[in-house]
């Protein structure tokens, strides 16, 4: 049985799936970072929902990846879960 690990790294030879890959990471990045910080917030989809008045269904798209969410509500999303949202420019 191959792992997802596995599959990966086999993918990753192919000079083109690993161009197109390493131009979503950014991406795979946010939503991972959004993810994390409302489970160590401890709180659920709804619950995030309610305190930013974004729907829960919106919020499961945006941590699914479905949606590419705007400055201002990463801004809403970061104010809600008592915290402050960094972005930064790094060479690379």
């Amino acid at each position: 049985m191959r792992t997802l690990e596995t599959a990966l790294s086999e993918k990753m030879k192919n000079p083109q799936f690993k161009k197109e890959y390493e131009m979503l990471e950014p991406e795979f990045i946010i939503i991972q970072a959004i993810i994390n910080a409302r489970k160590n917030s401890g709180l659920t989809q709804k619950q995030l929902s309610e305190k930013t008045g974004i729907t829960q269904g919106d919020i499961s798209k945006i941590e699914s990846g479905n949606a590419n969410p705007s400055l201002k509500t990463l801004k809403r999303l970061a104010y809600a879960m008592d915290m402050k949202l960094k972005i930064e420019f790094i060479r690379g």
